[in-house]
């Protein structure tokens, strides 16, 4: 719980969660769907960091990236169909993005005590992966282009 990341992936859940059950009139399925997949990022971080591996942490956050990636797109869905104002989905698209940002941040400097611990990749497929993302910039703000 003293993750940054973790944290913020908690923020994105509570306004996802005030969004879409306070404030607006969201259609019953799409709303727990964009609930659900916000929730899972956060319970993907924790669920990993309380394997027995490193592999296995760095898989789970993976995991997080792709309910990050659902949660935009719902998002995104929401704003385009009016059922979010535009100005609740820039907040979101905002912290949405510190969240990822941070989740391939903490993906590398896994990546990198795994491979200081051996000398090498933690597993094969994280060597062919490790190229993909080990150019991801430093911490930024990245905005969805308007729709």
């Amino acid at each position: 719980m003293k993750l940054i990341v973790w944290q913020r992936a908690m923020q994105l859940f509570e306004l996802a969660w005030k969004t879409a059950y306070v404030e607006s009139q969201i259609d019953f399925k799409l709303r727990d769907q964009f609930a659900y997949a916000t929730q899972s990022v956060s319970a993907n971080i924790a669920e990993g960091y309380g394997r027995r591996s490193v592999n296995e942490y760095i898989q789970f956050l993976y995991v997080s990236l792709g309910s990050l990636a659902e949660t935009l797109t719902r998002a995104i869905g929401l704003q385009r169909t009016c059922q979010i104002p535009q100005t609740r989905f820039e907040e979101f698209n905002q912290l949405h993005y510190e969240v990822e940002n941070r989740l391939f941040r903490l993906i590398e400097k896994l990546k990198k005590s795994a491979r200081s611990e051996t000398g090498r990749p933690a597993s094969p497929r994280m060597q062919l992966t490790a190229n993909h993302y080990s150019r991801t910039p430093p911490l930024q703000l990245r905005i969805t282009p308007p729709l």
